[in-house]
Order: structure tokens, then sequence, then C-alpha cells
């Protein structure tokens, strides 16, 4: 069976396992469990916290452990035995030989004893000749021969197998010869130099390099702290690197539909790069399994660029998914890529990412994890959030300030914005049935005003006005009343005014049951400003 039909069959398998996962359920069912589930997965989730990279905050069984690993991986790069075994002795041929040789001393004690025991029978012939003619005499000496013939015929069997053990002893040092041979031209070709890196970090420990205790602890917590495991777990990320070209793979390209359905966006309240995925309808449908793969470790490499991978830095991304658009159940082969991507990635980028965030999500995505948890560690579920579409943007804002969420999800960020740089973002909290209103001071008689505002949920009323300082004045409206939809996205308006005074902003919270967080920020542009 070529290695193709064994993937094949065992995509076929995959599929049939998410098929039968995400077979229909009754509605009512699944929304009675998802309040359950989503309770669960950020429970977990929250209580979990990166751990610091830095020796001394260490507890002494992990100081150990990763003592143990460098030591192991100095050995193993300096006697270059990391990506292979030492070479043993070929035991199991010694063992052949000393059988064989059992076997020659077998079929030659047997031919000695042929013999005696042919003495014997002459013997037992002689006494009955003795009592019968002469004739039965004759009769009685023909076995006498073919006795004969057979004693011939053992010195000819042993000959026969002293033949066929030398040939077999002969193939089999040939065997070895070539073995041996094919060993040390593997070892050659495997030579691992002392100076080799990953992610930019040299993993030599003797090099002293302050960021391989970073590598090597992430490899330690995926494992547990097991030094072997993690050893192990580090030589197949290695090797897998150099199958799979992944040092190349930042120049490859992928196509823009590719391109944009992921993006490194922004950095998170721990100052980490944010990396959001797009999961859309065409998602897989144009690009085959390898390039998906392929695609989602370029932008892994692409985002461990911008980390500072040393004790005290930035060493892991934020991941968002983002699953408003994503292709329902039906696209089984594309959850399999999926499920491929999430496995490679966990085994091969091991404690690079800080937390799994999806939004948006579907009723019927938990069927579908229910298909992925099997193939996850505890510690990545762990990591897991996972947000139902009116939380979306409220959730974002418990990991990303405000100011770093793009516009589309709720937040400020907007591209190529030059109108805001590092003003603060302020809250306020609009109680049910009740409202607020929110003052922008304009304090120069000439000016321009810019405002961002967004209502976590929306559904409000809202107006905004300008009030002039001279009591006398008429108050300008710069919007009339309005009711905003949850789907509306945050507003920016800017007015330029001529005189000092305020603009006000008015939020009216139209539900009797659930209170509104506002947030709001502002700028004030004068020409020398400008």
């Amino acid at each position: 069976m070529t290695a193709e039909v064994k993937v094949e069959e065992k995509q076929v398998e995959s599929e049939v396992v998410i098929a039968s996962a995400v077979a229909p359920v009754e509605e009512a069912t699944v929304k009675a469990v998802v309040e359950e589930e989503v309770t669960k997965v950020v429970e977990k989730s929250s209580s979990f916290k990166e751990e610091s990279d830095f020796f001394s905050d260490l507890k002494d069984s992990e100081k150990k452990a990763l003592s143990d690993l460098k030591t192991k991986l100095e050995e193993a790069i300096v006697e270059n035995t990391l990506f292979k075994k030492k070479k043993e002795t070929p035991v199991k041929v010694v063992e052949k030989k000393e059988k064989k040789s059992e076997a020659v001393v077998t079929e030659e004690a047997k031919a000695e004893e042929s013999p005696k025991e042919e003495a014997k029978t002459d013997a037992v012939v002689t006494e009955e000749a003795k009592a019968e003619t002469v004739e039965d005499v004759v009769q009685k000496e023909s076995p006498k021969e073919e006795e004969v013939k057979t004693e011939a015929d053992v010195v000819d069997t042993k000959e026969e197998v002293k033949a066929e053990i030398a040939e077999e002893e002969k193939k089999t040092e040939e065997a070895v010869v070539t073995k041996e041979a094919t060993v040390e031209q593997e070892e050659e070709e495997e030579i691992v130099d002392n100076d080799i890196e990953l992610w930019g970090v040299p993993l030599l420990p003797s090099k002293g390099a302050e960021g391989t205790d970073v590598i090597l602890l992430k490899f330690l917590r995926a494992r547990d702290f097991k030094v072997n495991d993690a050893f192990e777990m580090l030589k197949k990320t290695l090797k897998w690197r150099k199958e799979q070209k992944i040092d190349s793979v930042l120049g490859e390209d992928f196509g823009e539909d590719l391109a944009s359905a992921a993006y490194m966006n922004g950095l998170d309240r721990e100052s980490r790069p944010v990396c959001y995925n797009v999961y859309q309808t065409t998602f897989g449908s144009e690009q085959s399994r390898e390039n998906l793969l392929r695609w989602r470790f370029q932008l892994m490499e692409k985002g461990i660029q911008k980390l500072d991978l040393k004790p005290g830095g930035v060493t892991s991304l934020l991941q968002i998914h983002d699953l408003k658009n994503c292709p329902g159940l039906s696209k089984t082969e594309l959850w399999v890529a999926i499920k491929n991507a999430i496995v490679a990635l966990q085994d091969n980028y091991p404690e690079l990412v800080s937390k799994n965030v999806f939004i948006n999500v579907p009723l019927w995505f938990y069927a579908v994890s229910t298909f992925l948890s099997p193939f996850l560690t505890q510690r990545t579920k762990s990591k897991f959030v996972v947000t139902r579409p009116a939380n979306a943007t409220e959730t974002l804002l418990k990991y990303i300030p405000a100011e770093e969420i793009p516009v589309q999800y709720g937040g400020f960020k907007r591209d190529d914005d030059n109108e805001f740089s590092n003003e603060a973002v302020s809250e306020v909290v609009v109680k049910p049935g009740s409202s607020e209103t929110i003052e922008i001071p304009a304090t120069e008689t000439e000016g321009t005003l810019v405002w961002d505002v967004a209502v976590l949920g929306w559904e409000v009323n809202y107006k905004e006005e300008f009030v002039p300082a001279d009591e006398g004045a008429y108050t300008i409206i710069v919007q009339k009343v309005k009711k905003i939809g949850s789907n509306e996205g945050p507003v920016r308006n800017s007015f330029k005014n001529s005189e000092s005074g305020k603009i006000v902003l008015t939020v009216d919270n139209v539900s009797s049951k659930k209170k509104k967080r506002v947030l709001y920020r502002y700028r004030t542009k004068t020409e020398s400003s400008c």
C-alpha cells in the first residue's frame, strides 16, 4: 500500500468521524447546552495565565527539568545524535550466526551417531543368520546396502548444510556491510551544526543565549515538564521543519484569497501581536489542503518574527478566530484540514499562542469542537475562549484595548488613521431606562473637534449637539436623535467650531433590563496641531 493511499484512508476516516460528530441535532438541545459549554470554556481559559520565563521564578522541580533538558540537548548537538540513535552492534545478525553454528553441530552429532546404530543392526542380523538359510541371509543383507547409502546421504547432507550456512553467512556479512555503509551515509547527511537555531534563537545551551531557556521552557510546559517527552517533541519539531522546508515558507505566495483570510493587526493589553483569522465561505474551496496548511504556517512564522524571545519579553501571540461567515457542517473536508492545521500548530509551535478567542460562534460549532477535542491537549483547550455574536466586542475588550480593536469588531482602530494617536479611551455606564451625557470641551474659539463613540450592543437612542459657552447663543444640532441597532459599528464624527463651547453626546438606554457600556475618545485639532 502506497503512502498516498494511507493518507487518503486517514482522510476518509477523519471525514467519517467529523460527519458523525456534526450530525444534525435538535436546535433546542443545542441551545440548552450552549451556555453550559461556554461557561466551562471561559472558566478554564480565565484561570490560565502565562508563566514567567525567568529562571529565578521557576519551581525547584522546573529548574531541574530545564537543567536536565539543556544537558541532554547539549550532548545531542555536540555528539551529533540529535536526529539519530547512537551506533549499535547488529545483535540480531550475531544471534543468527550462533543459531546456524548450533545447527552445524547438531547435524555433525547426528552423523557420528549413525555408524554406531548401524553396527548394532549388523550384530543382530549375524545372530539371526545362524538360524536361517543362506538365501534368507542374502535377503537380510540387502537393507545393509541401503543403510550404507543412508550413511553416505548423511555425509552429503552435512556438506550441503555447511555449504548453505557458509553462503548465508556470506550474504549476511554483505548485508551488514551495506547496512553499516548506509548508517555512515545517514550520519554524514544528518550532521548537526553547533549553530543550529529555532526561530532565530541558538539551541546549543553552552552558547549562553538568553532566549534558549525561553524556547526550551515552551517545550517543557507543553509536556508537563517531562524532560524526555519535551526532548522528543523538540527533535520532532526540528525534523518536521526540515521536511516541510518551513524556513522557506515566508517567501511563498498563496494568493489574495488566503492573504485576506488572516492578518496581523494591533497589540493586546500585554503588548502581544494579535492575529485575526477570518473563516469565509471560499476559505477552503479554491485552495488545496497543502496550500492551506503552508499558508497557516507562514502566518505563524510572520507572527513569531514580531516576538521578543527572551525572559521578560513578549513571547506569544493572541489569536482571534472569526466564525461569522464560516462554512457550515457540510464542508467536512475543510474542517478536516482545519483540524490538521490545529494539530500541526499545537505540536510544532508550543506555547507560542497565549489564547485562541473564537467570536461570532454559531450553534453548530459546539458539535465541531467535539470532533476537535480528542486531538488537543488539555493545556491547549484551556486557552480557548468561545463567544456568541452578541458578546463579540465585549469579549475582545477583555484582552485588547478599544483603540487596538479593528472598527469592524466594535473598536476604534481604522486603517491608515491619522486622526488619533495616543488619546485615552474613557467609559461610562448607562443604567437600564436612563440616559447619560458625555461632554467634550471646546476651549478654543476656532478649532475642530473629532470623537469616536461605541456602545456595546447598542440598541440605544443617540444624538450630538454643540452648546456654545455664550448663554445667549443657539445650540447647534450636530446629529439629530436616531436609534442605533445592535449591528451598528462605532460612530466617528467631527465639528468645526467658531466659538468656545462644548459638544454634548447623549445616550438613552431604552432597555429596561440591560445596562450599556459606552466607550469614547476625542481630540481637539487646531491649526497648530494639524
